[in-house]
C-alpha cells in the first residue's frame, strides 16, 4: 500500500521529529496563507469598497476559487500524483509566486489602488508578474498612488498570478494533514494511538502561526513597512517547504491508485446494467480478487455492509469472468472493494452536510461579529488606542491554543478510562460536542445585542456609531467558538480520513474545505432572506446600516435554532453511520470463494 517503510521503531527519535516538523512544516506554510487575514476585510471595506466595487467582486470570485481548487488537487492526488508530489509542487509554485510580493509592495503601489485584491478572507494573494515582468508594471506619475492607473494588459497578468495561487494552494490543502497521518503505521499499536493526535497538533500549529500572522505580521505591516511584512512569510514559507524535503526518505508515500470518479461511474453502470440480477443472499459469493498481489495498489479491501444493496449487483458474478486472473469487463462487474468505496461516500454525505450550518456559525466572526463590534466602544480602558473590531478572531484562535492541550493531555486520558475508547471519543462523538457547544456561541452574541440594544433604547444612543459597552465584551462568544472549533474542524479533519476509502482520501479532505464554502453561501442566503422579509412595510429590518434600529440578535437567535436542529439531525444521522470495515480474508473464506467462482466459470464456459 505503500512506498517506503514505517522508520518509527529504527529511528523513533528521528521519526518523531519528522513526523512534527516536515509535514506540519507545510501546515505552517498553510498558516501564513492565512498572513492578513485579520486585516482583510479592513482593506477590502476601505480600500476596495470606496475606490473600486469590481475589486471587491474578484476578491469574492478568487476566494471560491481558493475553495474550488482543493477538489482538483486532491483529485490529482489520489488519482496520480500522490500526496507528496501534489504538494511538493503546489508549494514551489506558492513559494516561488508569494517571494514576489516583496518586490511588488516595493514597486507597485497598491496601498490605495488594488491593495484590496491582495487578500482574501482566508489570507494573502499574490500580484506577481507585475513586479517582474517588464511592462506589466504600471507607469505612475507624480508622487500619489492615486495616479497609477494600469492597462487590461497589466491588470489582467495581476489575475492570472492571483489564479497560480489558488492552484498552488489547491494542491497543498486537502494533502497535508492526510499527508502527515499516513505516516503512522496502523499495524503498529503505538503509532495508531498516535494518529489521533497528529490531528489534534496539526491544527494547533496551524493557529500558532496565524496568531502571529494575525498580530505580529500585521503590526509589522502597520508600523514598520507591507515589504517586512510580506517579506518574513515569503523567507519562512521557503523555510517550511525546504523543511519538508528534508525529510523526503524518511516518508511513506501511499501509492495513487488511479481514478476514484472512474470506479465510482463504474460501480453505478454496473448496477444499473443488472437491476434485474437477485443479489446472493450469502454476501462472501460477491466478486472480490483473492490474490494479495492482484489487488489495486493503494488501498485496503473493504468488506461488505448492509447498506445501499442495490449497488451489490455490480458484484454479482456473471459470464464475465475470466478463469485465472479474474480479467473482467470493469463496467459490468466490479469488486466488493469497488462498491464499498462507493458505499463509503454515500455514507459520510449526511455527516458532511451537518458540517454547514457549523461553517455558517464560524463565518460570523468575519461578518456580523466585526458589525457588532465596530458598534461597541473600541477604546482599550481610558487609553485613546482603539481595537480593531475585526482584530478580536485572535480570541478565537487563542481558544483553539488553549483547547487543543487540554483536549489531548486532558480530556482524552479521562475519557478513554471512561469509555475504554482508544481515542477517549468516537470522532462522531467529538464533532457533536463541537456542535453543541456552537450553539452557545451564538446564544452569548444574542445576550450581548440584547444588552446592547436595550442600552440604545434606554439612553436614546440611535445615532452613536459607537453604544458605551466595552467590545471585550465579545471576547467570550470567541472563546467559545475557539472550542467549539477544537472539536469539530479537528473531529472532521479525522473522521473523513479514517473513514474514507483509502485512495480518495485527499479528495474527501477537500470535501471539508468545500462545507465552508457552502456556510458562507448558506449565511448570506439567510441574510438575504432575512433582509427582504425583515424590511416589508418600510421596517429598518434586522441588519439595517444603522445597527441601532436593527435587530441581529434576532438573527444570532435564528443560527442558534439552526444549530439545534442541526445538532438533532447530527444525532440521528451519526445512530444510523456505519463505519468503514476492512476485509480480513480467512483461508476458509477464500477457498469458498474461489470455489465459487470456479462453478461459475464452469457453468457459463
Amino acid at each position: 500500500m505503500f512506498q517506503g517503510s514505517s522508520v518509527f521503531n529504527l529511528l523513533r527519535p528521528v521519526y518523531l521529529t519528522m513526523e512534527r516538523v516536515s509535514p506540519d512544516s507545510l501546515s505552517f506554510l498553510h498558516a501564513w496563507y492565512l498572513a492578513i487575514a485579520s486585516e482583510s476585510l479592513t482593506q477590502i471595506t476601505g480600500q476596495c469598497v470606496q475606490h473600486s466595487a469590481a475589486a471587491s467582486k474578484n476578491v469574492s470570485n478568487w476566494g471560491g476559487t481558493c475553495y474550488i481548487m482543493p477538489l482538483i488537487g486532491g483529485f490529482l492526488a489520489d488519482s496520480y500524483l500522490g500526496r507528496y508530489w501534489t504538494m511538493a509542487c503546489s508549494s514551489i509554485v506558492y513559494v516561488i509566486h508569494y517571494n514576489h510580493v516583496y518586490k511588488l509592495v516595493q514597486l507597485w503601489p497598491v496601498k490605495q489602488h488594488l491593495r484590496g485584491i491582495f487578500v482574501d478572507e482566508q489570507g494573502m494573494a499574490l500580484l506577481a508578474l507585475s513586479a517582474s515582468v517588464p511592462g506589466i508594471k504600471p507607469t505612475c506619475h507624480g508622487h500619489g498612488n492615486e495616479n497609477c492607473h494600469p492597462t487590461n494588459g497589466q491588470s489582467a497578468a495581476c489575475f492570472v498570478a492571483l489564479y497560480l495561487v489558488a492552484l498552488g494552494t489547491g494542491g497543498i490543502k486537502p494533502c497535508v494533514s492526510s499527508y502527515g497521518a499516513d505516516q503512522f503505521d496502523d499495524a503498529d499499536p503505538v503509532e495508531k494511538e498516535r494518529k489521533s493526535s497528529f490531528f489534534n497538533w496539526f491544527y494547533f500549529s496551524i493557529n500558532i502561526g496565524a496568531l502571529i500572522a494575525g498580530s505580529l505580521l500585521v503590526w509589522i505591516q502597520d508600523n514598520v513597512g507591507w515589504g517586512w511584512g510580506f517579506g518574513i512569510p515569503a523567507v519562512a514559507m521557503a523555510v517550511a517547504v525546504v523543511s519538508f524535503f528534508s525529510g523526503t526518505r524518511l516518508y511513506r508515500n501511499q501509492k495513487p491508485g488511479g481514478s476514484p470518479l472512474t470506479r465510482i461511474c463504474q460501480v453505478v453502470v454496473a448496477s444499473i446494467r443488472k437491476y434485474h440480477v437477485e443479489v446472493p443472499t450469502d454476501k462472501s459469493l460477491l466478486h472480490e480478487i483473492a490474490d494479495a498481489e492482484s489487488a489495486m495498489k493503494g488501498i485496503h479491501k473493504l468488506d461488505h455492509t448492509n447498506m445501499f444493496i442495490f449497488f451489490d449487483k455490480a458484484a454479482v458474478l456473471g459470464e464475465q469472468l475470466d478463469d485465472v486472473k479474474d480479467s473482467v469487463n470493469s463496467w459490468r462487474l466490479c469488486t466488493v472493494t469497488q462498491v464499498e468505496e462507493l458505499k463509503s461516500i454515500l455514507r459520510l454525505l449526511p455527516v458532511w452536510a451537518t458540517g454547514i450550518v457549523f461553517a455558517a456559525i464560524y463565518g460570523q466572526m468575519s461578518t456580523l461579529f466585526v458589525l457588532q463590534g465596530q458598534t461597541m466602544d473600541t477604546h482599550l480602558g481610558n487609553s485613546n488606542f482603539e481595537i480593531p473590531p475585526a482584530s478580536l478572531s485572535i480570541f478565537d484562535i487563542l481558544g483553539v491554543i488553549f483547547w487543543v492541550p487540554v483536549y489531548d493531555r486532558i480530556i482524552v486520558p479521562i475519557a478513554r478510562k471512561l469509555s475504554g475508547h482508544k481515542n477517549g471519543l468516537t470522532q462522531l462523538q467529538r464533532m457533536g460536542i463541537g456542535l453543541f457547544i456552537s450553539i452557545f456561541s451564538m446564544v452569548a452574541a444574542a445576550i450581548l445585542e440584547l444588552t446592547r440594544l436595550k442600552m440604545v433604547r434606554r439612553h436614546n444612543y440611535y445615532q452613536l456609531e459607537e453604544v458605551r459597552i466595552s467590545i471585550f465584551w465579545q471576547v467570550p462568544q470567541y472563546l467559545i467558538l475557539g472550542c467549539a472549533e477544537v472539536f469539530m474542524f479537528i473531529g472532521q479533519l479525522e473522521f473523513f480520513y479514517e473513514q474514507a476509502p483509502d485512495a480518495m482520501r485527499s479528495l474527501c479532505s477537500a470535501l471539508q474545505l468545500v462545507t465552508i464554502a457552502l456556510g458562507q453561501y448558506l449565511s448570506s442566503m439567510l441574510v438575504t432572506i432575512v433582509t427582504k422579509i425583515s424590511t416589508r412595510n418600510g421596517s429598518p429590518g434586522w441588519i439595517p446600516d444603522n445597527l441601532n434600529y436593527g435587530h441581529i440578535d434576532y438573527f444570532f437567535w435564528l443560527l442558534a435554532v439552526l444549530s439545534v436542529l442541526n445538532l438533532i439531525a447530527f444525532i440521528l444521522v451519526a445512530k444510523l453511520y456505519t463505519n468503514k470495515r476492512l476485509m480480513e480474508i480467512s483461508p476458509e473464506k477464500w477457498f469458498k470463494h474461489r470455489m465459487f467462482k470456479y462453478t461459475a466459470h464452469m457453468r457459463f464456459s
